[in-house]
Order: C-alpha cells, then structure tokens, then sequence
C-alpha cells in the first residue's frame, strides 16, 4: 500500500492536518530567508551564466522546501551527501554565499580551486560532502557513511539527497539494500520533482510512489509534500530520531516540481506542457511559507522587505567579491594530488613552466580552468 502524502499547511498556508513542528519564531524566520536566499541566487546564477560570466548553473527553483525543510532537521555533526540542485543546504548550515559565488566562477578563492564543475560544492567544515555529477553515486557514499558512524557509535545521521531519475541507478539499490541490512542511521530523501532531465516519471518507474519502494529494503517509506517545509521537517526529525535510537534507515520522497530547465543547458519546453508549470506556480513553496508565517503573526511586510534587501545586498557583495577573484594559479593543478609533491609531478611542473615561458603552451587563459 502506498503512504499517504503528509502535509502541515494547506497550498494557501493555512493549516493543514497534521500539527506542525515545535520550532522558535527566530528559526522559522531562519529557514525562511535561506529559501528566499536560495531563491535570489537561482535567478542572478542563471543571469550570470546567460551573460556569460559564469559556464553552467543548476537551479533549484520550486524545491528550496524539499531541501532547507529536511536539513533544518539535522544537527551540526551529521553528514549530508547531496545532489546538485541543494544550495539551501549550505546555506542553512552557515557557508557564506561568497563561498558558493567563488565555486560557480571557479576561480582562485574557490575552495575546490576550479577544478569541479560549477554548482559542485564541497564544504567539509559544515559536513557538506563534495557533490559529483554521476546520478545516483552519493547514496551508495552515504550509507557506507551511516555504517562507519554505527561501528564508531557515534549518535550521528548521514543524509543523502537525489531525483526520481537516481531510483533506476545501481546506486540507488545498493544504497538503499546495504543501508536496511545492516540498520544504518541513513537517510535517503527522493526529491521527485516529475523529471529527470526530459523523462518524466511514468517513464522511470512503474511503482505507484516511490516511497513505496523502501518495503522491499525493509525501511519505512515516507511521502511528504514536498513544498511544505514543515512537513519535511517533521518527516526528516522523525526519520533523524529513528536512525539515532538504532532503527535504522528512512526513505522520504518529497513531492514536488522543478519549475526551472535541468541545468543552464536545458530548454524544458522542449518536452514539457507550460500548462503544468502554472498549476505548480500556485504551489511555491516560499509563498506558501509566507502566508503561514503572516497568519500566525510570525512574519510582517516590513520583516519580508528586510528580508529581501538583506538577501539582495549579501548577494550583490558576493557577485562583485568573486568577480575580483583571479583564476587559480597553474601550479595549482599539481597541489593536492598526494599528501606530499612526488618527482614526477615537480618535474611536470618544471616541463610546463618552460613550455609557458617559451610560448609553446598557449597564455591566453592564464592558468584558467575552462568548463
């Protein structure tokens, strides 16, 4: 039997069935402004990228509830192994948007030094694990993660976020098959926002939810609206408490609609009716949020004006504060590859330097790392 989608408030705001999460009007404001952060940086990323001032982003517009909701959750020592559309995350857990401006020009103050791809990144101080292209990958990582927690007995939970799409990669199995044999404090959130890329989700799965696929795993399966941060919330705190008491794993799908293309490089009109895309504009998950917080007398417009002009100005500084930024430094290419520097990479060094001062390697990129 499928799960019943579990909701706090209602697509105006108001309250919906089940009694929403005990949560201070100074963390509610909190997760609030991280999703209008994560909202703004969507739209000037994207201005970027069309200007061409950055090569690719990757937007999460439509599912900031599905990702903030869920990581508000969690504590300062569990671990997230996250997708490419969970900017929010980092966010929440206190990474600078600078930080996350300098990743997306990739340049010399980029704490992965140009090397990953924009929209990659990677923050271990906030247990922010470095995210990877290849569908699915992070699931299998943080399963071996939630185990390595348990051998340890640590009171710690590691989380990991993917698509629809990321259910019919070995990973996802592997993941999710290693997870519930050995009762590992995981927690694998199906953010099932419709698509995956151009497939939508009738051509993924035959399974009517995909929280239902967590029985044969031996997990409870979850299915949350996906727009309701606070139900997100409750279904991540309960799956959190679950994993810390030693019950093993959660599979939550988060229902909800990615509102944007797949990337930069996508045009989602190509395959997709405009049509549902408006029906999913009445269900923004920050207007949503909104309009509860005004009817519990939690958020007034002076507060959502400040809001936004705090979030508009912090993102402004961060455009201009990376655009400032050289590229890395060439030499760059041969730090961090083992713990210390071999022979073989100083003399690679020593071969590329006097190909650049005698003008055999080209100088027009300075060093640059072209996407």
């Amino acid at each position: 039997m499928s799960p019943e989608m579990v909701s706090v408030m209602a697509e105006s705001g108001a309250a919906a069935s089940h009694k929403p999460p005990e949560l201070s009007k100074e963390r509610l404001l909190e997760i609030y402004r991280v999703m209008v952060l994560t909202r703004l940086l969507d739209d000037r990323a994207m201005k970027l990228q069309r200007q061409g001032r950055i090569g690719f982003y990757v937007p999460a517009l439509g599912q900031e509830a599905s990702h903030i909701g869920s990581a508000a959750a969690l504590g300062a020592d569990d671990w997230f192994f996250p997708s490419y559309r969970d900017p929010g995350i980092a966010l929440l857990r206190g990474v600078p948007v600078v930080s996350l401006m300098h990743q997306c020009y990739g340049n010399a103050a980029d704490n992965t030094r140009g090397r990953q791809m924009p929209v990659h990144y990677s923050f271990k101080k906030q247990h922010f694990v470095s995210i990877s292209s290849p569908i699915g990958t992070q699931i299998a990582q943080a399963a071996g993660a939630a185990m390595a927690m348990k051998i340890r007995k640590e009171p710690h939970v590691a989380i990991t976020y993917f698509g629809d799409g990321s259910t019919s990669s070995n990973d996802f199995h592997t993941g999710l098959n290693f997870a519930g044999v050995f009762a590992a404090p995981c927690i694998f959130v199906c953010e099932n926002n419709g698509w995956a890329i151009s497939v939508p989700l009738e051509g993924q799965t035959a399974s009517a939810t995909m929280a239902a696929k967590a029985e044969a795993y031996g997990m409870p399966g979850v299915r949350v609206d996906g727009n309701d941060v606070l139900a997100v919330y409750a279904a991540t705190k309960q799956a959190a408490d679950r994993a810390r008491a030693g019950h093993g794993p959660t599979l939550i799908e988060t229902v909800t609609f990615r509102m944007g293309g797949h990337s930069s490089s996508d045009d989602p009109s190509r395959y997709r009716d405009p049509k549902v895309c408006e029906v999913w504009k009445t269900r923004d998950p920050i207007d949503r949020f909104k309009a509860w917080l005004e009817q519990k007398k939690l958020l007034t417009a002076a507060q959502e004006t400040e809001i936004r002009a705090r979030c508009d100005a912090e993102l402004q500084a961060a455009i201009d504060a990376a655009e400032k930024v050289g590229p890395p430094a060439v030499s760059t290419m041969f730090e961090d590859v083992y713990a210390g520097r071999t022979a073989q990479l100083d003399e690679q060094w020593a071969e590329l330097k006097d190909a650049l001062q005698r003008g055999v390697v080209s100088k027009g990129h300075h060093g640059e790392f072209p996407l």
